[in-house]
């Protein structure tokens, strides 16, 4: 972190205005270029062969149980939003999928109907009205801001993975995580990389994704949101202005109806009726 700061003032910054919301882009700027290295240089690569080589019922398997342990952090979040109406089901949730799902590696509990919800800390005391501060990106784990990242610290404490004793179950546990996690975003990486400017795509997904989540309420489907919401700040920051349409031709007036020649009357004739 000390070495990506006294890099951060070489970090040269695009022409035009400055967002607001991003007081340390510099900084920022310094820390997207290494984290975007070491992720084409290995965490890319790793996870295009844990995609190639797992069969996709494991990796579901794997992904179910990361979710299933980690319902305790949702379900810490829903008593301090006050939602107990998903405080019990997610407490259902938790039991079925570690009993009949076998720890969770099945998720018999959604076939139940039973959905599943996604809550944090960042997002509960963003509810409470703090403030998301500035935008930060964080060396290895991506976007987030200072809400966010208080937040990241605290839910570690509501997960049991935290109080594993065993370092290498530990560590290896939080390895595969990551792992999984970079295995999620591999369909996105053409959207990001076809930006005009990345960070600045990357910036403006995670913001619009955290107000939604802070702001917004609670989807159902939270990965169609998030596509969605990729998908948008694509559009805004490649946009550019429309040829416009020719004006279509003109109608061609009317031509007159020549005038009729009239049939010469003789003399003594009378008029006709």
């Amino acid at each position: 972190m000390l070495c990506l700061l006294l890099l951060g003032g070489c970090a040269a910054l695009p022409p035009g205005k400055r967002d607001a919301r991003d007081p340390w882009e510099r900084m920022n700027r310094t820390t997207y270029k290494f984290n975007d290295k070491f992720d084409k240089a290995i965490a890319r690569p790793v996870a295009r062969g844990y995609r190639k080589v797992l069969p996709g019922f494991v990796q579901t398997g794997i992904r179910h149980a990361f979710d299933n342990v980690d319902t305790t952090i949702v379900m810490v979040n829903d008593l301090l939003q006050g939602e107990f109406k998903p405080f019990l089901s997610d407490t259902a949730r938790l039991v079925i999928n570690t009993t009949i799902g076998i720890g969770g590696l099945f998720d018999p509990a959604t076939r139940m109907g039973l959905d599943k919800n996604d809550r944090d800390f960042g997002q509960t005391i963003g509810k409470w009205g703090v403030s998301k501060g500035p935008y930060l990106v964080l060396p290895f784990l991506g976007p987030c801001d200072v809400r966010d990242t208080i937040g990241k610290v605290a839910d570690t404490f509501s997960t049991p993975r935290t109080y594993i004793r065993n370092r290498y179950w530990n560590y290896g546990l939080w390895l595969l995580e990551k792992v999984d996690t970079r295995s999620r975003l591999l369909d996105q990486d053409r959207l990001l990389d076809s930006a005009y400017d990345p960070y600045s795509f990357l910036r403006n997904s995670y913001l619009q994704y955290r107000d939604f989540r802070v702001n917004g309420g609670q989807s159902k489907s939270e990965e169609v949101q998030e596509q969605k919401l990729l998908e948008e700040a694509g559009e805004d920051e490649s946009s550019s202005a429309q040829p416009s349409q020719p004006a279509p031709p003109a109608t061609p007036a009317a031509t007159p109806t020549p005038p009729q020649p009239q049939t010469p009357v003789e003399p003594g004739t009378p008029p006709p009726q």
